[in-house]
């Protein structure tokens, strides 16, 4: 484990995450919601470079230094983006002695889309999917968990990593797979703070995309 993990007064939390066709970071310092800075925008040509230059101009480099933690998302989304902020996400790690975790897409969008469709029963679960271009799906399956300190608060558990599927079931919950860039953000540096008071921390070496199929499908 790395040795930045700490909760003082200079405790700060980046989050890097990609969507079918956007990417987006997010900062926030002490676990203080009205700190909240993102950067969202859509992929263009050139998404290598422009990753980095943005990236740089979102967040100074004293700001950097004092990152305590790390989280990326790692899909499934656009393949080619997925790739590129984990790189991104695993270099900024390693380079400045931070810890790295990392969330699948469906799992941070899972609390905002069982909200929204009032799943709020201790132990149901549902899928979320999103369909291929050619045939089947990629879905993964989430279970509600109640946090027993505190049972108004939502907890959603990922019980089976996004996969493919050839069809989903009628007999099962399925929720389609919905991207909202800012509320995602926010999700994932909810996720990442959640995961450091646990000291649940990855290495940066096991952190690597998520993508059940071929890049080209």
């Amino acid at each position: 484990m790395t040795n930045k993990l700490n909760h003082g007064e200079n405790y700060s939390t980046l989050v890097i995450h990609s969507t079918d066709n956007s990417f987006g970071f997010g900062y926030r310092k002490n676990n203080d919601l009205e700190s909240d800075e993102f950067f969202i925008k859509k992929f263009d040509n050139d998404l290598c470079n422009n990753l980095i230059n943005d990236f740089n101009k979102f967040i100074s480099k004293e700001n950097l230094q004092k990152i305590n933690k790390l989280s990326v998302s790692i899909g499934p989304a656009n393949f080619n983006a997925s790739r590129l902020i984990v790189v991104l996400a695993r270099t900024i790690s390693q380079q400045i002695d931070c810890p790295l975790d990392s969330f699948s897409s469906f799992e941070i969008m899972a609390k905002r889309i069982a909200s929204k469709n009032n799943i709020f029963t201790n132990k149901k679960s549902f899928w979320i999917y999103k369909k291929l271009k050619r045939k089947g799906f990629i879905a993964g399956k989430y279970e509600i968990c109640h946090d027993e300190k505190t049972p108004s608060d939502l907890v959603i558990r990922e019980t089976v990593l996004p996969k493919v599927i050839k069809e989903v079931e009628s007999k099962e919950l399925f929720f389609e797979a919905i991207f909202d860039d800012k509320e995602d953000l926010k999700e994932l540096l909810d996720l990442s703070i959640k995961n450091s008071l646990n000291s649940n921390v990855d290495s940066w070496e096991k952190v690597l995309p998520l993508y059940p199929i071929s890049p080209i499908n």
